[in-house]
């Protein structure tokens, strides 16, 4: 089979690509140029696309044996991740960058040009495992659960997960991927992982906003109402968020005042009490599905995940698009689902992932959650 390998520049990429010459299959491998200034997008490891990541990615083919390529996609990186992070957020939103990466850059675009030439897979390091069910392949978490990549994973549609190769999905620790490049003097088995926002490497989002969207002075005010303080623009905040508030008027029971949410119309930003963090219901629209099958009217088993690396939680109810249920509660061409238990700091922009056990059923972006 003819594989295109993505390859990072780090060592998970490179792994997963080794696995896959091992397997027998034809490999060339790709590295996705997403920065129009790449010797600025790495600090220490904050950040990737840098020009050093596309010479550890040229000199781990090199060892592989296998044809690589560089392609730029700055532009498409620009337009469809950077300039939409920046739009969430000006519409009070808070987004998840890696899933749009995933979504429209990753996947969608490597696997669109991947059929053109002739591929019939393409294979990238991440952290998730791929088998085979009962009506098809399904997409479940990865095997380590600190690693574990399903939730950004979840956009990639059923069509590209019938041609993905996901040679890591098994692996017991990040410790045992590191060892094996060495082994196989890959030349990257002690880069550190990337993290963060990889177009923001120095990890200041708000300047990054900043620059972008310039200041807008508004109100800082309590559920109830009262100003309690002021804010340079909106969307320097988020749900959830305890610290920089920069508060003048504290709390009548000396309790903390968290963000409940983010109001662009009025260029206000609400806050309150911890507790007015928790919801019980969530709204998505945008759904993607991975095993629409799967979606009977119980929840046996059935979980949601609202960050990459979040808690799941356990679902008593979910209805969606296709139900009349769903009509009748008003659910906007999307999905609405009711919590076992409470959880908290649920904003609308973030990606609404919906397991069965392991396995990915479908993604939606988060329209609103309430309390009940």
């Amino acid at each position: 089979m003819r594989v295109l390998a993505a390859l990072s520049g780090g060592v998970d990429s490179a792994v997963a690509a080794a696995r896959a010459v091992d397997a027998g299959h034809e490999v060339v491998g790709v590295h996705m140029a997403l920065s129009s200034q790449p010797q600025e997008c790495r600090i220490g490891s904050r950040g990737c696309c840098s020009l050093e990541d596309a010479a550890d990615a040229a000199r781990a083919a090199e060892v592989m044996g296998i044809p690589f390529y560089v392609w730029d996609l700055a532009e498409d990186f620009e337009e469809r991740v950077i300039a939409d992070f920046v739009e969430q957020y000006a519409l009070g939103r808070t987004p998840n960058p890696c899933v749009r990466c995933n979504e429209f850059v990753k996947f969608r675009e490597l696997a669109q040009r991947a059929r053109a030439l002739g591929f019939d897979a393409v294979c990238t390091g991440h952290y998730a495992s791929i088998r085979e069910g009962e009506s098809g392949r399904e997409l479940h978490r990865g095997a380590d659960p600190l690693k574990d990549q399903s939730y950004v994973l979840a956009v990639m549609g059923r069509e590209e997960l019938s041609r993905v190769i996901l040679p890591l999905g098994e692996v017991a620790t990040k410790a045992e991927v590191r060892a094996e490049a060495e082994a196989r003097g890959l030349g990257v088995s002690n880069k550190p992982d990337s993290y963060d926002i990889c177009f923001i490497p120095d990890g200041d989002t708000q300047g990054f906003l900043r620059a972008r969207l310039g200041f807008a002075p508004g109100d800082i005010v309590t559920s109830e109402g009262e100003l309690v303080g002021r804010h340079d623009g909106y969307w320097n905040f988020t749900v959830g968020q305890r610290k920089g508030l920069r508060l003048k008027n504290p709390a009548a029971d000396g309790r903390p005042r968290y963000v409940i949410e983010t109001r662009p119309d009025t260029n206000q930003v609400i806050v309150g009490a911890a507790e007015l963090l928790s919801v019980e219901r969530i709204e998505a629209n945008d759904v993607v599905w991975l095993a629409e099958d799967d979606m009977a009217e119980e929840c046996r088993n059935l979980f949601v995940q609202v960050r990459a690396h979040g808690v799941p939680a356990a679902v008593s109810g979910l209805v969606h698009e296709d139900r009349e249920a769903a009509r009748v509660m008003g659910v906007e061409g999307g999905i609405l689902v009711s919590l076992a238990e409470p959880i908290r700091g649920v904003a609308a922009g973030q990606s609404l992932v919906v397991y069965r056990g392991s396995r990915v059923l479908g993604e939606g972006t988060i329209l609103r959650a309430s309390r009940g």
